[in-house]
């Protein structure tokens, strides 16, 4: 499919209903802008969420681990 678009005055596009219903863009989705050698590539991003632990997470997640491996592999077993 190919469509031509006009930038808007602050250089927006809007993307035709048809494409954004095919790749589920939504209201402020993101979006990957890529300069490639045939010109701008436009394509859904995909964003996956960082948790930051802290040290006292970091302990506890520690501990289960240990307490789970104590479990499966009794000291007879080690």
């Amino acid at each position: 499919m190919s469509t031509t678009l006009q930038l808007g005055h602050r250089g927006t596009l809007t993307l035709p209903k048809k494409l954004r219903d095919k790749f589920g863009l939504k209201s402020e989705s993101l979006v990957v802008l890529e300069d490639t050698e045939q010109g701008i590539l436009i394509r859904p991003a995909v964003v996956f969420p960082i948790e930051r632990y802290s040290d006292q997470q970091l302990a506890e997640f520690d501990a289960e681990n240990n307490e789970a491996i104590a479990e499966a592999f009794p000291p007879a077993l080690r």
